[in-house]
């Protein structure tokens, strides 16, 4: 498998956290849900069996101590078969599934009714064979409402790569515009650099058109920016400065640190076409890392002058990026813009997404 595709099923797998529709029942949430569920049936057994008060409280604690039983010990087995199964067909896992749901009632069944005697006079054929009818019912409703929970992820997954894509797509053109007239404004002055400027936009273009992940390195957003500014410093000379400053833990694991593609570039472009170009002396565009608390955050500043621009932003990019940050991370990764001593500063913060 080519390290590309591998990356992209990583991420993919990262977007849509299982192609499984039964949840991983070993999570702490899952076995909270499990227990709370469980004992919410078990109260309202309870309540509807009391004869002579509202509820029996010592009858509740034997039924809470055995539904609990019969709960938690499918959770465990259906956890312990959920990888071995998840090849087969969804109605071999459901078979599967209720399977374990059925053994487990009937062995705590005949457990019960030799240690707790929680039939009340029934036979043991009929106690059993009404537990079996309530587990079958609970555990067909707990099935489906899995399985038409997955589906509900797998429809939004899909939005949400179909709408990830899309913005992804403007962005492209919009690149591919402004270097090409970067590179048209050599072809006259310096044909020899506008070829080196042409060659280096074939390369930077190769890795960007052949990408569709929605998560890449720190480190290959990086080097497209460097692509870029390369571009770019053909263009504005002496005017454009740029100043790194990475941070020595960034550095370290800026090939684990993951975030969506064409994310700083098109800040970095926004730096210099709202910053540097007006500006007759240039300026310095400050591109700046830290790593706190498995978070990083990159800020990005250049000069800003607002009488100096002849027409305002439309704020196309940071939109776009706020999009797709929200439609990946949520509200985990923050883009925001400050102004201080006409210095523009875009601050991006990216929780840490690290392969395995």
């Amino acid at each position: 498998m080519k390290p590309q595709q591998r990356l992209h099923d990583e991420n993919l797998v990262q977007l849509n956290e299982d192609s499984f529709f039964v949840p991983d029942l070993c999570q702490v949430n899952s076995v909270l849900f499990v227990v709370i569920l469980t004992q919410f049936l078990a109260f309202i057994l309870s309540l509807a069996t009391a004869q002579q008060a509202l509820i029996d409280w010592e009858y509740l604690g034997l039924l809470s101590f055995f539904c609990q039983s019969i709960a938690l010990s499918c959770a465990a087995i259906i956890c312990w078969l959920r990888n071995r199964v998840r090849a087969q067909s969804i109605s071999v896992v459901i078979v599967c599934f209720m399977g374990v749901i059925l053994g487990i009632t009937v062995l705590y069944s005949w457990l019960s009714s030799q240690l707790l005697v929680l039939d009340r006079g029934e036979n043991l054929g009929l106690f059993i064979v009404k537990n079996v009818i309530i587990s079958t019912i609970i555990g067909t409703l707990v099935l489906r409402y899995f399985f038409l929970q997955f589906q509900w992820r797998e429809q939004k997954q899909a939005e949400l790569r179909s709408r990830i894509e899309a913005l992804q797509a403007r962005i492209k053109p919009h690149f591919l515009f402004n270097s090409m007239n970067t590179i048209a404004s050599l072809i006259g002055s310096n044909p020899e650099q506008a070829e080196e400027a042409v060659l280096d936009l074939s390369t930077l273009f190769r890795a960007t058109l052949n990408n569709q992940m929605m998560l890449i390195p720190l480190e290959d957003e990086l080097s497209l920016c460097r692509r870029y500014l390369n571009i770019e410093a053909l263009r504005l000379g002496k005017r454009l400065h740029i100043d790194w400053q990475l941070e020595t833990a960034v550095l370290s694991n800026k090939n684990h640190i993951k975030i969506p593609p064409l994310t700083l570039q098109p800040l970095v472009e926004n730096a210099i076409y709202h910053g540097i170009q007006p500006r007759t002396e240039g300026g310095t565009i400050t591109i700046k890392s830290h790593y706190k608390n498995d978070t990083v955050y990159i800020l990005i500043s250049n000069p800003y002058e607002p009488s100096l621009e002849k027409h305002q932003g439309n704020h196309i990019a940071l939109d776009n990026i706020r999009s797709r940050l929200s439609g990946i991370f949520d509200s985990t990764a923050v883009l925001k813009v400050s102004q201080l001593d006409e210095i523009y500063t875009v601050t991006l913060r990216i929780p840490v997404q690290r392969t395995s």
